[in-house]
């Protein structure tokens, strides 16, 4: 029964840092490049790296290209996690998440972008 005890004890050292403080959900946050390119200031694409996510990032660097807007592909779970995707592959365009669970062709990523990009007045 002692083991039970000291795996507690392991858990609780894990979670601190360096500092002595312990790090909350709240102090996680996902921030953005701040450089907005016609309205837009960046592209994720969150997967777990299989077949469908790397092809959601191929046809989003080709959407994008010649823009000037850099993508950005995250495979880490607890930054997908942060996001409240819940189903991959997704795509996030300026912090907010556009499309869940399906491989958006370039030409569909490409309107989309016009679309946001007419909304802000980047065009």
């Amino acid at each position: 029964m002692a083991l039970f005890g000291k795996k507690k004890e392991e858990t609780k050292a894990e979670k601190s840092c360096c500092c002595g403080g312990s790090q909350t959900a709240s102090e996680v946050t996902s921030t953005c490049c701040g450089e907005k390119v016609n309205g837009i200031c960046c592209i994720k694409v969150l997967g777990s790296g299989c077949k469908s996510c790397h092809q959601l990032y191929e046809n989003t660097l080709k959407a994008v290209e010649g823009m000037g807007i850099e993508v950005e592909y995250i495979t880490d779970l607890q930054k997908i996690m942060e996001y409240g995707a819940m189903s991959m592959p997704a795509l996030v365009v300026n912090e907010k998440v556009v499309s869940v669970g399906r491989v958006l062709k370039s030409a569909e990523i490409s309107a989309m972008i016009n679309d946001m990009t007419d909304k802000s007045g980047g065009h």
